[in-house]
């Protein structure tokens, strides 16, 4: 199973990604976290969530192979409901979400912990949003939430990476922590939202979600129509062939044959 998730007896409840080899999640995987934290959102029980993976990395973004071995937009459009999907339910989230980040946090994977309410990092952490080099726009809505307007644009037109370490300073992480130590450092902060009264925090997360100056379900929407048109030029298509290893002819709609 690609997502599950536990509430434990203290009130806070455990959604894990698991997706060998690199936590690359398919079309259902990512309406498969959008599920899990809408239940979280609904069971009263639940007073804050810790979304973690396991494996070598946190996520890795879209599953690009499944995007080449699908005709046409059909896993296209699908990613992209997903990731919206899932994006959407963390940030609407009625309670908290801790995000415990490991290893590598990319594309879409970013999308996760740009919209989570905290996140605690193991001291292998970094995060990037290569969607250029696939022909793809999208999460720097997310990215802009983690750094500073220039350091997000120098990061999303170069494909570079930063360190979890490096995030610290700017308050976008608030802790990074030795790799065995992450998911006690996760359940340690979650540990202290879920002692107060959940009727208080999710209220609190409403209104804190009310006031947020951006948009993030519109302003990521936003990104995701120009992916649309790099696809219909053909040009996506192209650059994910390239990193997948593959080669594939194009029909005239920009679809794959």
């Amino acid at each position: 199973m690609t997502v599950t998730s536990e509430l434990r007896s203290d009130g806070i409840r455990v959604v894990t990604m698991n997706a060998p080899p690199v936590n690359a999640l398919t079309v259902q995987g990512w309406f498969d976290v959008a599920a899990a934290l809408d239940e979280a959102s609904r069971d009263m029980a639940t007073h804050v969530v810790v979304l973690r993976a396991e494996g070598k990395g946190f996520n890795a973004g879209v599953d690009i192979k499944e995007m080449q071995r699908t005709s046409g937009f059909e896993a296209l459009i699908g990613a992209n409901r997903g990731c919206f999907a899932a994006f959407k339910a963390v940030y609407e989230c009625a309670v908290p979400v801790v995000a415990a980040v490991n290893g590598f946090c990319v594309g879409g994977g970013v999308g996760l912990v740009g919209n989570a309410d905290c996140i605690v990092a193991s001291d292998d952490a970094y995060f990037g949003v290569p969607e250029v080099n696939q022909g793809a726009l999208g999460a720097a809505t997310h990215m802009a939430r983690l750094v500073p307007q220039h350091m997000m644009r120098m990061l999303y037109f170069t494909a570079r990476t930063i360190k979890a370490a490096d995030l610290v300073q700017f308050g976008s992480v608030l802790e990074v922590v030795p790799r065995d130590r992450l998911d006690a450092a996760a359940l340690n902060v979650a540990g202290e939202i879920a002692a107060k009264d959940t009727r208080v925090i999710r209220a609190a997360k409403e209104a804190l979600n009310g006031i947020d100056p951006i948009d993030v379900n519109k302003s990521y929407r936003f990104e995701q129509g120009f992916t649309f048109e790099l696809n219909l030029a053909g040009v996506s298509d192209e650059l994910r062939d390239e990193f997948a290893g593959t080669s594939k002819a194009t029909d005239k709609s920009g679809g794959s044959k």
